[in-house]
């Protein structure tokens, strides 16, 4: 077990009063049986006049704020959290006999429930996709499922530049392609596109991870990929550091697609034409020495 603690301070400040409108947080990492939020305080400033707390379609946390009418020239967010890690060993799962190798057939089911994760999210990169696939996978080939993702996962971490953005949103997996560089979430977005190519479901996981064994997330929330591999369920592939997720991971919310799952959205008003705001963003993720 890997007890960690989880700090993430968002601060949003304006140049003249705002009125805040609803906020969407996904803060609060996913339970399961192998991680458990031992307790997890959210601080806001201003206070909302009402919190609550919901699931989406996904299974993530969701909590939704609503704020008085009141002025502010700032609003910050301070979440710490404390979780225990159980997944210390994450290759330790088993692929159902007939997915072993790639090519494989989902089952009818499958092919149903996981129908969303074989959509491509960009149509226009396919040509450029495909053409980066062929360095793993021809077809006729027969090679094992894993080390192909593997061997995807790994490139991308080893031969791609990390490079932080502050643009809102995500490149697409062509100009990742074509500029070698990108972020995390750039870099998810790129697999995803490839394992749906290859008709592997894959989709988006936004989270944290542990800023003193992975220092591209330190700082920052953090981003990968899962592909669902029968048998063994939904697997975690971090192309920013090549590895498979485990105890360093901590998700928070996962979804078909990046652009759906900011950790924090909402909105303001303000009859200051010339109204500017500031962000700061502070994360860090340690090892929860007890006292």
């Amino acid at each position: 077990m890997t007890p960690l603690l989880i700090k993430h301070t968002t601060s949003y400040r304006y140049s003249s009063a705002v009125t805040l409108g609803s906020h969407r947080l996904l803060l609060r990492p996913r339970s399961g049986y192998d991680l458990h939020v031992v307790r997890s305080d959210l601080t806001i400033t201003p206070e909302p006049v009402k919190r609550t707390w919901s699931r989406d379609v996904y299974g993530n946390s969701v909590a939704v704020l609503a704020f008085a009418s009141d002025l502010t020239q700032e609003l910050i967010i301070d979440s710490v959290t404390h979780v225990e890690h159980f997944d210390d060993q994450p290759l330790d799962f088993l692929v159902d006999d007939h997915a072993i190798n790639f090519p494989y057939l989902l089952s009818a089911t499958e092919r149903i429930e996981l129908g969303p994760y074989l959509i491509p999210s960009y149509l226009n990169d396919q040509n450029l996709v495909a053409e980066w696939v062929k360095n793993f996978w021809r077809p006729g080939q027969l090679v094992e499922t894993y080390s192909l993702l593997d061997q995807m996962n790994r490139s991308i971490a080893g031969n791609f530049i990390y490079r932080a953005r502050e643009e809102p949103g995500v490149q697409r997996p062509g100009q990742t392609l074509k500029s070698m560089t990108g972020s995390c979430r750039d870099f998810a977005a790129l697999l995803i596109a490839a394992c749906r190519f290859l008709g592997i479901p894959a989709r988006f996981v936004s989270g944290y991870a542990n800023t003193e064994e992975i220092p591209a997330a330190m700082g920052a929330t953090h981003a990968w990929t899962e592909v669902y591999l029968p048998g063994a369920g939904w697997k975690g592939f971090d192309s920013t550091s090549g590895d498979v997720t485990g105890s360093k991971h901590i998700a928070v919310a996962v979804g078909r697609d990046p652009e759906s799952l900011p950790p924090i959205a909402g909105s303001y008003s303000s009859n200051d034409r010339q109204l500017t705001s500031q962000l700061d963003v502070k994360v860090s993720v340690t090892r929860h020495h007890n006292s």
